[in-house]
């Protein structure tokens, strides 16, 4: 009887814990009044419909179509074509109980060249995304560049790697502001800049594809050793330009805020000597840093500057004063976190002599043989949901608490023919994922952490730049062998639950 006892007192102590943990389980509720919740997506990811009503070619749409660059030989002609079903895709919004959207506008939608005569069925199409996306309540949260440089000014001039793209770049965002404005109240300038200056430009693994590293199969032009640094500072310099208009133009008629959203991968040191604390810490100035740093404190970061020399360009005392200050919120993307490790034998710098060498760090998810977490399908993600936590109050502590938007945080799924749809749909690892994940971001906020928005990356499953269709990252399943049919996933019941009022 004693034993008997000592298992059904055990039982119900397990019930009694389940159902606390139950109560306990995050909401909307947690998060402080107007927060707000969305998801995030780009247009060539998204859109298809690439030859449709006068929309010009991308550096992407080159790019994809280019054998060897796309991991399953897929390309983004079709993509999940919301370009025809915006407005299913925005009813699966409303129906989960999201506050907003953040997409993007393709530039030759508006400039099939880049610049000169407006596309007035471009101008049309955005016009009927965004106010049918107010009908329902959504706001629009709207990048300008998401990648898609048009591809005439790729060939014109060498597109990020010349100063006239700045002004080329400034004339088509002020077109935006003049057509949209009056609805849209966030702008994102740029998305991820550190993301394509690296690898569009150092490693070469996206468009337009150049690189200099020894032995890379497909980069047939470029220089890893100062081509990503001239196209962040011509990134930058166009932001800074921008975002004046915007202010002396737009921003008391409008009403409106500007900023950008950054890719961040959190850095832990792989041991605790000072030397692979201080690598984690180049690793970060060599990626956040490198762009909030000059719009922060007007001037790149000094670990970079000390060890990329001349090769860092300078920004002249005018630029330095329209870069600092540019900014009304940063927008993060955070997904996961490596090891940081001090490059002690320099060897990548003798094969790469690149941004990677220049850092003096090595960067991996693994500690030895140990994972830093449990890994999702990219082998890049790994889940460590307290860093995002971590990165809040990082940012809080190195930046003066600037407002902060998770622009885009997710995990994905592989796509394998061999899972039937059912199965697909049960992404129990997503929503332990967005749990934490959320759980953290929350803790951030009780911390001091001044953060106001949190953007799920991705309504749908979608094209993931050079991975193709391999990774499913959406919320809702996309059934790309029947008519690109949309089901929901598990956790759209768990963000639907999530986003009740109290």
């Amino acid at each position: 009887m004693g034993l008997r006892r000592g298992i059904m007192a055990a039982m119900v102590i397990t019930l009694m814990l389940q159902v606390a943990m139950c109560k306990s389980e995050i909401s909307r509720a947690d998060f402080p009044n107007g927060f707000t919740f969305g998801t995030a997506s780009s247009a060539f990811q998204y859109e298809g419909a690439v030859k449709e009503d006068g929309r010009g070619p991308s550096v992407w749409d080159t790019f994809s179509h280019t054998f060897g660059k796309i991991l399953d030989f897929s390309n983004a002609d079709v993509a999940v074509d919301q370009y025809h079903r915006y407005e299913e895709d925005i009813q699966l919004m409303k129906d989960m109980g999201m506050d907003a959207y953040r997409f993007s506008i393709s530039w030759t939608r508006i400039f099939p060249n880049g610049t000169g005569e407006i596309n007035q069925a471009g101008v049309d199409y955005y016009n009927k995304l965004i106010d049918a996306l107010l009908a329902k309540g959504i706001e629009p949260y709207v990048t300008i560049y998401h990648w898609d440089l048009p591809q005439a000014l790729e060939d014109k001039y060498n597109g990020w790697l010349s100063a006239d793209i700045i002004n080329d770049f400034a004339n088509y965002a002020e077109i935006c502001f003049q057509k949209f404005g009056d609805r849209v109240k966030h702008w994102i300038t740029f998305n991820e800049p550190h993301t394509f200056a690296t690898q569009g430009y150092d490693v070469g693994l996206q468009a337009p594809g150049r690189c200099s590293i020894v032995l890379h199969l497909f980069c047939r032009a470029g220089n890893s050793a100062t081509e990503p640094y001239i196209v962040a500072h011509n990134v930058l310099r166009s932001h800074a330009l921008v975002a004046d208009i915007y202010r002396k133009k737009y921003k008391a008629a409008q009403g409106g805020s500007l900023g950008i959203a950054f890719d961040v991968i959190w850095y832990e040191p792989a041991t605790n000597t000072k030397e692979d604390i201080e690598a984690a810490q180049r690793a970060q100035d060599f990626q956040l840093g490198w762009f909030l740093d000059p719009l922060m404190f007007g001037d790149y970061p000094a670990s970079m500057r000390s060890r990329v020399g001349n090769r860092l360009p300078k920004f002249t005392p005018s630029e330095a004063a329209l870069v600092k200050g540019s900014l009304d919120f940063v927008g993060i993307n955070h997904y996961t976190t490596f090891y940081a490790r001090d490059n002690k034998t320099n060897l990548i710098g003798v094969l790469l002599h690149d941004t990677v060498a220049d850092s003096g760090a090595v960067t991996l998810p693994f500690n030895g043989t140990k994972a830093i977490g449990k890994r999702a399908n990219s082998i890049w993600l790994y889940i460590v949901p307290q860093s995002m936590r971590t990165l809040m109050n990082y940012i809080r502590q190195k930046y003066g608490n600037p407002t902060v938007y998770i622009t885009e945080n997710g995990m994905d799924d592989g796509n394998s023919p061999f899972t039937s749809i059912k199965d697909a749909l049960k992404d129990e690892k997503r929503i332990g994922y967005h749990s934490g994940y959320l759980s953290n971001l929350q803790a951030a906020i009780k911390d001091g952490c001044n953060v106001k928005g949190y953007f799920v990356w991705s309504l749908l499953d979608n094209w993931e730049w050079a991975a193709g269709y391999s990774s499913r990252f959406g919320l809702y399943f996309v059934d790309y062998k029947n008519n690109l049919k949309r089901y929901p996933k598990q956790s759209v019941q768990w963000f639907k639950d999530f986003l009740k009022p109290s």
